[in-house]
């Protein structure tokens, strides 16, 4: 891949996660200027489920002494693949630090790029890489689960102080 002026455009579904991420990885070191968009329809090789576990075991890691000092584990697709992308390069030096930022991920496809035209990688699609019959799942349903789980689990909690006195009239009546 021969350096360009303007930024390579990759549309990122139906890519490999960590394929894809080595290759932007590489192209990134070398000087080119990369734009990914849809980054939620990134797939990753491996059942939901599995997956799925493999992330909650990974957001579970922080800081005993005070979890608010990090590590923070961002949620979305594209700061999922950001990190994946940023685990392959030297980010604490200055030349990982300028590749980073010749990187540029969304999720969908905003304004400036609607309109040019997306790119592919051959040797990072999913179809061309993995075998028919393995099952893979996407960032979106990954990102998009752990969050729901969350929400739920904090709404019920907060449900459950809010109705606390206005349970206790109810019961006081004689209902259930």
């Amino acid at each position: 891949m021969g350096l360009q002026t303007k930024p390579i455009l990759i549309d990122g579904r139906g890519h490999l996660l960590g394929r894809l991420a080595a290759i932007v990885a590489k192209s990134i070191l070398q000087g080119q200027r990369v734009v990914i968009v849809r980054c939620e329809g990134i797939n990753i090789s491996g059942n939901f489920y599995r997956n799925k576990l493999k992330y909650l075991k990974y957001l579970r890691l922080r800081c005993n002494v005070n979890p608010a000092r990090g590590p923070f584990h961002f949620r979305a697709p594209s700061k999922v693949f950001f990190k994946a992308v940023r685990g392959m390069l030297p980010h604490k030096l200055a030349r990982g630090k300028d590749a980073l930022a010749r990187l540029k991920v969304y999720e969908g496809i905003p304004p400036p790029y609607d309109k040019q035209k997306r790119m592919v990688v051959p040797s990072a699609l999913k179809v061309l890489r993995l075998n028919p019959c393995r099952k893979f799942c996407d960032l979106n349903r990954l990102s998009h689960e752990r969050s729901l789980e969350a929400l739920r689990a904090k709404a019920k909690q907060n449900v459950a102080t809010k109705i606390e006195k206005h349970q206790k009239v109810i019961e006081s009546f004689g209902y259930h």
